[in-house]
């Protein structure tokens, strides 16, 4: 399986399972969900920007599907290489070395969404 294959495969996963979820109806997953939605649109701060938060956020907390979503929502919203490098770079400093690990990963996805 090719590494942009991988890739697919989690965004399609990560669809399905949303679908599920969401057809659930509970009213605090959905209002949760929305929420979620929301809070990346353009406001005081542009939709790029916030993503590149997310991104950060997503680092310092080592979790590497959200590292995956934020780098395709970032990507889609034009952010540049040099954006992500520096946007990793603040994940670094603020989260230490424990969250190499994720830096690792969050460049050899960066490269398949390049590719």
């Amino acid at each position: 399986m090719s590494k942009r294959s991988d890739l697919d495969a989690f965004q399609r996963y990560r669809e399905q399972m949303n679908r599920r979820i969401l057809d659930s109806g509970h009213l605090g997953i959905k209002r949760f969900f929305n929420l979620d939605t929301r809070a990346d649109e353009d406001g005081a701060l542009s939709a790029k920007t916030k993503e590149l938060l997310g991104l950060v956020a997503s680092t310092v907390l080592r979790c590497n599907d959200c590292i995956d979503y934020h780098l395709i929502q970032c990507a889609e919203q034009g952010v540049t290489d040099e954006e992500f490098h520096e946007a990793l770079n603040v994940a670094l400093v603020v989260g230490g070395s424990i969250t190499i690990p994720h830096l690792r990963h969050a460049f050899d996805m960066l490269q398949q969404l390049r590719e």
